[in-house]
């Protein structure tokens, strides 16, 4: 079905119906995203300040047959939260609703509306002496509906999960404009289909999330920070065996880093302290966090250890303070940020079996060898499978010089990845960007599924249009 356009008469519409200042003029920040691959059209815009006025929105969106597309913090980099084509849509800003409603700090749980900044429930989780354990790069403007809508992942997830796993209930508008009131904060809850696994990671195709009961954790009395060198990914593999074997959970985050992104740091900034004097070709990033009296020092010197008696780990270091163990992190983190500066051709967030991964960025990095000549900036949270696999120029050359190979290095990790088990997304979602390639590599049941469950809950097709599933 085709859907109308937010023109003047239905931005007179929706002000009849709420509040002075609810609905505004697009500004660009709302017809952006990161990457710079789709620029949005100018419709509208509204500001709820809450889940009614949301309802109103959609119910009167819903009418009228316009597209919503919901908004967080923009940060998405599957182009989720834009809308570069079709009629103009209403963009639904979740940004006034940043309330912490509630902390039950003896229950480990904490309500925040979909608006709340990672960051800031971070915090409000800090001031009762508990973790929310969600951490990402963008965590200073990411929004907690859009963490959830697109089911991010980030450092954290080898010990606790996506954030799909880290919330216990939502509160959320359906595409017909009933509020459901699923902000439960029971862990057990056997009462049929769990909406709330379906909308999260739907990436607001099949509703809005406006309030989430989050998980909470107790703070580890201790933590420890250490960049240790390894001869090749299968080493890194057996480190992280074998710390597992002397440390349990109490890993949060193992990170492979590749020699070419300490190379383009060195080469476009952001300037970080480097560890090492000269850049090793690769390394991980352990960070522990430990109860009791547990020392983490000492914890990493034995990782170390029997790492370099097992022949796994040549140098390392390990951080003797919380400044030491920020810089260290802010290597990690700055990659993304230097990677956007020299340009790639092509990047790929991917996840295969961990077990596959040396094989994955073997065979990848010989079959790219024979298209041509690259720089490749491999690293990501080996812990958990996800490697981010992006494929530069080389020197002197810029990203348009390769425009012709784009769609041919893209398909050529991919198809690695689908014949290796593994997934063409692992944290970023598809948006959409990735809408050919679900097609392409989705399981065919599935996709059946998934476009019933749009039918059934969205029949005028106003959410998120062209997004996930195509239009």
């Amino acid at each position: 079905m085709s859907l109308n356009p937010a023109d003047t008469t239905f931005a007179e519409t929706l002000r009849a119906a709420l509040p002075d200042d609810t609905v505004r003029e697009v500004t660009d920040r709302y017809l952006t995203e990161p990457r710079g691959r789709y620029a949005g059209q100018a419709g509208l815009v509204a500001l709820p300040r809450n889940v009614e006025e949301v309802a109103t929105l959609i119910r009167l969106a819903g009418a009228a047959r316009v597209g919503v597309v919901p908004y967080g913090g923009g940060t998405g980099l599957v182009g989720g939260q834009v809308a570069p084509d079709g009629p103009t849509p209403l963009i639904l800003s979740l940004e006034r609703m940043t309330a912490i409603r509630d902390v039950y700090a003896d229950e480990n749980v904490l309500v925040a509306e979909a608006g709340a900044v990672l960051a800031d429930v971070q915090t409000a989780a800090q001031n009762v002496d508990r973790l929310f354990p969600l951490t990402l790069a963008a965590q200073g403007s990411a929004r907690i509906g859009g963490n959830l809508a697109t089911n991010a992942g980030g450092t954290g997830v080898l010990r606790y999960g996506n954030a799909r796993d880290l919330c216990l209930g939502l509160e959320a508008v359906l595409p017909d404009g009933q509020i459901w009131n699923g902000l439960t904060r029971l862990r057990k809850n056997n009462t049929g289909y769990d909406l709330r696994h379906l909308l999260i990671g739907a990436e607001g195709t099949l509703g809005v999330i406006t309030a989430a009961a989050l998980k909470l954790f107790a703070r580890p009395a201790q933590t420890g920070t250490a960049m240790l060198v390894v001869e090749n990914p299968a080493a890194a593999l057996s480190l992280l065996s074998l710390a597992r074997g002397q440390l349990g959970e109490m890993i949060s985050a193992f990170e492979l880093i590749h020699r070419q992104g300490f190379d383009f740091l060195a080469e476009v900034g952001p300037d970080v302290r480097m560890p090492f004097e000269a850049a090793p070709e690769w390394c991980v990033l352990i960070e522990l966090g430990l109860s009791g009296d547990l020392d983490p020092q000492t914890a990493l010197e034995q990782v170390f250890t029997s790492g370099d008696e097992a022949g796994l780990v040549s140098d390392g270091v390990i951080a003797q303070s919380a400044a030491q163990a920020e810089a260290l992190w802010a290597i990690r983190e700055s990659i993304p940020e230097a990677n956007r500066r020299v340009g790639s051709i092509s990047s790929h967030d991917i996840s295969v079996p961990l077990s596959a991964i040396p094989a994955f960025i073997e065979e990848a990095g010989a079959q790219l060898a024979l298209m041509g000549t690259f720089r490749i900036n491999c690293f990501g949270h080996v812990g958990d499978g996800n490697l981010h696999y992006n494929v530069f120029p080389m020197p002197g050359q810029s990203r348009d010089d390769h425009t012709n190979q784009r769609a041919a290095i893209k398909a050529l990790v991919h198809d690695l990845v689908h014949s290796m088990g593994g997934s063409i997304s692992a944290e970023h979602g598809i948006g959409r960007l990735k809408v050919d390639d679900l097609e392409k590599y989705g399981d065919l049941a599935k996709m059946s599924a998934m476009r019933a469950i749009k039918a059934a809950l969205d029949p005028a097709g106003i959410m998120n249009p062209g997004a996930v599933l195509r239009g």
